[in-house]
């Protein structure tokens, strides 16, 4: 009877996508070998967008996976974890992700705008969820990282900026 009992992991997520309205994939990131081809993994959206696109609760089960969801606008926002997961800390994830975004895109979760911001989730969801282990759920927490990732990109082309600026100035006088 003692071999039923599972062993608590670290690795709680084993996916996080987020699909347009028609279903189709925007994001999908995923952390185990549940489904190793593209194919299967477009499948299995499919599958899970036909399942939850029409309905108001914030959790399924399907495919032996404990999935929670949101959607908003144009977007279905999904993570996913084994189905003896809990659910709690898998909403956690969703939540911290859904309110980071609507923090960077300015309260704007669309489709369009998510397009157009890809970097900043694709880090955001690098603070959250680091090889399907949570790192973090603080929403302000993962924007500030965010942030400070982003300057850190912008810097070089801040300093060249500057300093076109001021050669530009030294040679006017």
């Amino acid at each position: 009877m003692d071999s039923l009992i599972l062993e608590p992991s670290l690795y709680t997520v084993k996916a996080v996508l987020i699909l347009d309205n028609d279903g189709d994939r925007l994001y999908a990131k995923y952390y185990d070998d549940t489904y190793p081809t593209v194919k299967e993994q477009k499948a299995f959206e499919k599958n899970i967008f036909n399942k939850t696109h029409r309905t108001d609760s914030e959790i399924a089960l399907l495919e032996g996976l404990t999935v929670v969801y949101k959607s908003n606008i144009d977007l279905f926002f999904y993570v996913i974890g084994s189905s003896h997961e809990n659910e709690l800390m898998l909403m956690a994830v969703l939540n911290c992700l859904f309110d980071s975004l609507s923090q960077m895109l300015r309260k704007n979760v669309e489709r369009r705008a998510l397009l157009e911001n890809m970097e900043g989730l694709f880090l955001a969801v690098d603070e959250i969820v680091d090889g399907g282990v949570i790192l973090e759920s603080d929403p302000q927490q993962v924007v500030h990282r965010v942030a400070l990732r982003v300057s850190t990109f912008l810097f070089p082309s801040q300093v060249l900026q500057s300093a076109k600026e001021q050669i530009k100035w030294s040679l006017l006088r």
